[in-house]
């Protein structure tokens, strides 16, 4: 088996599913388009989903990229060996087209034949069936055709082998691939899921099914195939690495961090580990800057923000002083073949720079409060401390647990190897309170305030700390995983219509502000409400909302046709089309047109667009702007509803 860098996996995956009749799609940007299910793009099939729900491809049924992703969900987890917020996912789909058979047959080509994996390291997983769904025996006799054995085939229940999202919409089994990592022993003749020897390494999703809102399940008029290759993941796997941050997709940044910081990767456990966050951390953010974010303390800023304050904050326990910049050119060096990082780098070192030292004086003021909280304190005599001290932590924190206990219950108490009274706890505590305050006011990590504490000889409510630590975790989880739970945007009848109205909205701004330089900035569309962003340096005057309502719903009491066609991105804006400034599109795009023959143009609106849209704006009912307001420097919002 070959060993294989980064730029030649990539460039193997994509030629060969261009082999197999699979045109290849634009890496997209980490800003969902007119999706509010999530905050940024976390799947390759982001981009294609209004496709895999009916809407016909531009470019055809089969297609192929490398998309980049950002996961939020397990922020807290980056630090071992596989965990990265930012990722980039191999992906080839069938949009109707080829089925099971011929996307697995796709699959063991490309990693027996294209990668070279010996079949004796290979094994396969596929749905074990139930009450939806009967067992994916098409899938497994599949694999036996290609010379899986049946030992190395595991029928799994639907935890570990469907794909469905919380709402309506396409579903199925998948079938998982997985490779036997070890060099110094052979792979076992039967496939255990539950060693972890075994690592997964690929994933076909065989949208099968359609789950209606009542969750019952039937079979998909149109059927796909989703699939996801994890770049990072793979290329380790196939440098027989135990650790994706000895691939070159984060080696450089290691050898920088161990140049700055003076310390070696792998010589300490817990250094290792603030290596890994600062990497993971300040790519993530190179890449989230580089598609137009900025730090806030809102939604993606917010995540932002997170991500360079965690990095900061480590790097200091590193010794690390003003570092972004460095870091940020080895992202650079990395990832030379995305435009986007070139285009945006001046930007992308200010922004994360500028979060840094501000984030470095907070760091200041909180040390700073710290201090005069840890004055008020009075500390334990060095001789309990040290007693304390050297038991292990989860030895302390029982004996300050049934100490707080005890004080709860008004009971006299004395622990006689320590002899610590109640006067002395009250005195001495740190409490979780005030432990946590300081991590989320600050961003002290625990094991900072304990430094501190340590060198003060006072006490620490360790356990309380940690539950406050959780309930922010599980908050700060939902929040970034997006302000809904469905994993594929809605495409019902009313966020269609109001999808159609976004488009009426960006063009009856332009012409009642007399200004044809505004251009969407962003949108966001719910079932409910339409939140549509446009640059523009004041506030709208109530007259001019009122124009831009009229304007609106006169052209839908007009019942003006909505066309669709399948244009080159050059043709379209030749012909007037509204285009994404500096996106990348294919060669052809879907253009989506408000006919209206009293325009001078022959349109009211024309736009390069993924859909789905109404077939005449009739369909819409009255508009109603509910509230414009400042969403940045120079970029306004508005919120509307269809009443």
């Amino acid at each position: 088996m070959d060993k294989i860098t980064r730029k030649e996996l990539i460039k193997k995956y994509i030629e060969f599913f261009k082999s197999k009749g699979h045109k290849e799609i634009p890496n997209a940007s980490l800003i969902p388009a007119n999706d509010p299910s999530v905050l940024f793009t976390t799947a390759g099939m982001h981009p294609i989903v209004p496709y895999l729900l009916g809407q016909p491809h531009p470019l055809g049924k089969r297609l192929t990229n490398v998309q980049r992703c950002i996961r939020t969900g397990d922020i807290d987890d980056v630090g071992d060996t596989y965990h990265h917020t930012l990722f980039e996912m191999l992906g080839n789909w069938s949009v109707g087209d080829y089925f099971k058979k011929e996307a697995i047959e796709f699959s063991f080509e490309f990693l027996t034949k294209i990668l070279k994996i010996p079949l004796e390291r290979f094994a396969v997983s596929v749905f074990a069936g139930d009450k939806d769904a009967p067992r994916d025996e098409e899938a497994a006799k599949t694999w036996l055709s290609l010379g899986v054995k049946k030992e190395r085939i595991a029928y799994l229940p639907k935890e570990n082998n469907w794909w469905e999202t919380p709402s309506p919409g396409p579903c199925g089994p998948d079938t998982e691939m997985f490779y036997w990592k070890p060099n110094n022993k052979p792979a076992p003749k039967t496939f255990d899921s539950n060693d972890n020897n075994w690592v997964e390494i690929w994933n076909d999703v065989l949208m099968q099914y359609k789950k209606d809102e009542s969750g019952k399940y039937t079979e998909a008029k149109q059927k796909n195939i989703d699939t996801g290759m994890g770049v990072e993941r793979t290329v380790s796997i196939l440098n027989n690495l135990e650790d994706n941050y000895l691939s070159d997709s984060f080696l450089p940044i290691i050898q920088k961090i161990e140049k700055l910081s003076g310390k070696k990767y792998s010589e300490n456990e817990k250094e290792t580990r603030h290596m890994r966050i600062i990497a993971d951390h300040i790519k993530a953010a190179v890449f989230i800057v580089a598609d137009g974010v900025t730090p806030s303390n809102t939604e993606r800023g917010y995540v932002l923000r997170r991500l360079i304050r965690r990095a900061v904050r480590y790097g200091k326990t590193l010794g690390l002083k003003q570092f972004s910049k460095e870091i940020c050119l080895e992202v650079f060096k990395i990832y030379d073949d995305y435009e986007e990082l070139k285009n945006n780098k001046q930007k992308i070192l200010d922004e994360i720079e500028k979060e840094e030292t501000k984030f470095n004086l907070t760091l200041e003021d909180g040390l700073a409060l710290a201090k005069t909280l840890f004055d008020k304190k009075n500390p334990l005599s060095k001789e309990k401390a040290n007693k304390l001290r050297s038991l292990s932590l989860k030895r302390m924190e029982e004996i300050i647990e049934d100490l707080l206990t005890k004080k709860k219950n008004k009971e006299d108490y004395s622990i006689k190897e320590f002899k610590i009274s109640e006067k002395e706890i009250d005195e001495s505590m740190i409490t979780a309170k005030e432990a946590f305050d300081l991590y989320q006011s600050f961003g002290f990590p625990l094991d900072l305030i304990i430094g501190l504490a340590i060198e003060q000889n006072l006490l620490i409510d360790t356990k309380g700390f940690n539950e406050e630590f959780k309930k922010h975790q599980e908050l700060s989880r939902t929040a970034s995983a997006g302000q809904f739970k469905s994993g594929l945007a809605d495409n019902g009848e009313q966020t269609k219509k109001l999808h159609t109205a976004t488009h009426l909205l960006n063009s009856a701004l332009r012409i009642v502000l007399k200004n044809q330089s505004i251009h969407q900035k962003g949108s966001n569309i719910t079932a409910e409400r339409l939140r549509f962003d446009f640059n523009f340096d004041r506030k709208l005057t109530p007259e001019e909302i009122k124009q831009i309502e009229d304007l609106i719903n006169e052209k839908i009491k007009a019942k003006l046709e909505v066309k669709r066609e399948e244009l080159s991105p050059k043709k379209a804006i030749e012909q007037g089309a509204e285009a994404e400034f500096g996106a990348k599109y294919p060669e052809v795009v879907s253009v989506y047109t408000i006919i209206d023959k009293t325009d001078k143009r022959g349109f009211f609106s024309k736009e390069i667009c993924t859909g789905p849209h109404v077939s005449n704006t009739s369909e819409l009912t009255k508009f109603k702007i509910s509230k414009e307001e400042s969403s940045a420097a120079g970029v306004r919002r508005i919120k509307a509803v269809l009443s």
